[in-house]
C-alpha cells in the first residue's frame, strides 16, 4: 500500500473514533487494537495516567457519559493523517450529572464544553496509541472545582 493510500484510510478512521467518543461502543473491537494503550494525564490529579486494552477504553468513555449526560464530540480541525498517525482537534459539550470530585453541587445541570487534541498511532489498521490533550482546566473551572482531592 503506498504512503498516501495508508494515509487516507488512517483519515477514515476519524469518524468511527469520534462515534466511539459518542458512547458507540459497539466499534470498539472494530477500531481499537486489543493491545490498545492510552496516555493522558488524569483529569482528577491522581490515578493512573494509561488506559490499557479495549475493556479500559470502554471504561473512560463510559465514565466520562456517567457524568456529563448528551455528552457530543465533534471534530473541528482534522482529519490530518500519515502512514502511521492520525491527529484530530475536537469540542465536547454536554450537560454536568453530578459525580466529579471537587465540583460544586450547583453545578450539575450546567453546560459544559471543553476542547482537545488527540494523537493516534496506527497500526494494521487499528488504533494502537493514544495520547490524550484535554483542556482540563477549562472542564474543571466549569464544574466549581476549587481543589481536587
Amino acid at each position: 500500500m503506498s504512503a498516501s493510500a495508508s494515509a487516507s484510510a488512517n483519515a477514515l478512521l476519524a469518524e468511527p473514533w469520534k462515534a466511539l467518543w459518542n458512547n458507540d461502543l459497539s466499534l470498539t473491537d472494530k477500531i481499537i487494537a486489543p493491545d490498545f494503550v492510552a496516555h493522558a494525564a488524569p483529569i482528577t490529579g491522581s490515578g493512573d495516567d494509561t488506559v490499557h486494552g479495549r475493556e479500559g477504553l470502554n471504561g473512560w468513555v463510559a465514565g466520562i457519559h456517567t457524568i456529563l449526560h448528551d455528552l457530543d464530540f465533534e471534530i473541528t480541525v482534522g482529519p490530518i493523517a500519515t502512514e502511521d498517525y492520525l491527529v484530530v482537534r475536537w469540542l465536547a459539550e454536554g450537560t454536568y450529572a453530578g459525580g466529579f470530585p471537587g465540583a460544586s453541587e450547583e453545578a450539575v445541570g450546567n453546560r459544559v464544553r471543553f476542547t482537545g487534541t488527540d494523537t493516534l498511532l496506527v497500526k494494521d489498521g487499528m488504533l494502537a496509541e493514544y495520547w490524550a490533550n484535554a483542556d482540563s482546566l477549562l472542564f474543571v473551572t466549569q464544574l466549581g472545582v476549587r481543589e481536587l482531592s
